[in-house]
């Protein structure tokens, strides 16, 4: 995403000082609501409105940007669309967060073969955190150099008892740092709610890539099943706001009554 730096906190006026119309493309030949929609995603990188926190009405926004309610509208509704805001019914446009229960496994893709394709929501058994130095996998991944410090953890995820998912997490250590497995143990939820209430980084968006791999030694210990066991490996990249890479997972998933589900649209 292109940021427009030099435009943030300041009015979208035309060159006489007057209002742009909303029909005239900005300096950037972008939209006019899509110029609104970066500076609302600089706001929320600057943090001034926080997961969970309302962002001001349309009207403020309108008188704030100098353009109209409905320029304002179609950017929230973009940025809505986009999970980054919520709109709630008589209350007004909030910022999306992951400790609402729809969202803390939003991107969790894994359901089981049989019953209903609603998600089930795994409990976590953490295995270790430990401090490294970023691969050169890893490093690609999230923009970072190569030995930059990193901080890895491991968990499995129980469905119904049984363990399905051997997760590796890797972040930069710089912006998360001191995390623990004594303070990520103690909290409730997604790994991405503990994230967003524990450092005030949220993720927004992921991409992620599928390939079969069998378990090796350790994978199998941890999932109960024999060395060699398919499975299905999906390694995914998670970006915050300004699409900044801020996580690189791999998670080796056993399919045995169990599917990686996505609907595509």
């Amino acid at each position: 995403m292109t940021v427009l730096t030099s435009m943030q906190n300041q009015p979208l006026v035309a060159p006489n000082n007057s209002p742009m119309p909303d029909n005239i493309p900005g300096p950037s030949f972008r939209p006019l609501y899509d110029q609104i929609k970066i500076l609302l995603t600089q706001s929320l990188i600057a943090g001034e409105w926080k997961p969970g926190e309302a962002i001001p009405s349309e009207m403020d926004l309108a008188a704030r940007y100098q353009v109209s309610q409905g320029t304002v509208r179609k950017a929230i509704d973009a940025l809505a669309g986009d999970n980054i805001l919520i709109r709630r019914q008589g209350k007004g446009t909030f910022v999306a967060t992951h400790t609402e229960p729809k969202h803390q496994y939003r991107f969790l893709r894994i359901i089981p073969d049989k019953g209903s394709k609603d998600k089930v929501h795994p409990t976590t058994n953490f295995i270790d955190v430990k401090r490294g130095k970023a691969s050169a996998e890893v490093a690609r991944a999230l923009d970072l150099k190569v030995g930059a410090p990193v901080t890895a953890l491991r968990r499995v995820l129980v469905f119904a008892g049984t363990p399905i998912i051997l997760d590796e997490i890797v972040l930069s250590s710089v912006l998360f740092p001191n995390l623990t497995l004594e303070k990520i143990s103690e909290s409730r939820g997604s790994i991405y709610s503990f994230l967003e209430t524990g450092y005030g980084l949220r993720m927004i968006r992921a991409e992620e890539r599928l390939r079969a791999m069998a378990a090796d030694a350790a994978a199998a210990a941890y999932l109960l099943v024999a060395e060699g066991t398919p499975l299905l490996c999906v390694d995914r990249i998670a970006f915050t706001y300004g699409d900044k890479p801020v996580e690189w997972r791999r998670g080796l998933c056993l399919t045995d009554g169990y599917s990686y589900y996505n609907e595509l649209a």
